[in-house]
C-alpha cells in the first residue's frame, strides 16, 4: 500500500499548509511531553503513559503533515506518509509502536513497566529526531 491510496480512500486529504496548525500541535505535544516525562511508570501508570507518549510521537506526526499540506485521519495512513516523506526506519518503529496501542486501546492489553519503558525509549528517540528535522524552526 502508497500513501496515494489513504488520499483516495479519503483517509486523509490534501490541505491547505498550516503553519499555525502546525506550532499549535507542536506546543501542545511538548506540553504533554512534560507531563509524561515528570510522571513515574508503575504498573498502574504503564499502560496511559505508553499510549500519551505514542500520542505525543503522532500530534507531531500531524504537524509535520500540516506543514507538508496533509491531513491525515487514519493512524495507519502516517506509516506510509512516513515512508513517503523518505523515513523508511521510523515509518516500520511507528507502525509497530501503534500496533502496541491498538492492542492497549481496543484489545485491553496490559503491559509491564519493563516494556513501556522500552518503548518509550524508542519513541523519545524518535520524537527528537523528528522536532530537530521538520518542527525545531516552530520554537522561535
Amino acid at each position: 500500500m502508497r500513501f496515494d491510496n489513504f488520499l483516495k480512500q479519503g483517509l486523509a486529504r490534501i490541505a491547505k499548509k498550516d503553519e499555525n496548525l502546525a506550532k499549535a500541535l507542536f506546543m501542545t505535544a511538548k506540553r504533554d511531553l512534560i507531563f509524561l516525562e515528570r510522571t513515574e511508570i508503575d504498573e498502574f501508570s504503564s499502560r496511559k503513559i505508553m499510549v500519551g507518549f505514542y500520542d505525543v510521537l503522532r500530534n507531531l506526526l500531524e504537524a509535520i503533515a500540516a506543514l507538508n499540506g496533509f491531513k491525515i485521519y487514519s493512524h495507519e495512513a502516517f506509516t506510509f506518509y512516513l515512508k513517503e516523506i523518505g523515513e523508511e526506519t521510523i515509518s516500520v518503529k511507528f507502525d509497530r509502536l501503534r500496533k502496541i496501542r491498538n492492542r492497549i486501546n481496543y484489545y485491553g492489553q496490559l503491559v509491564s513497566v519493563e516494556e513501556t519503558e522500552e518503548n518509550i525509549n524508542e519513541m523519545k528517540e524518535i520524537i527528537v529526531f523528528l522536532i530537530n528535522k521538520y518542527l525545531k524552526f516552530l520554537e522561535g
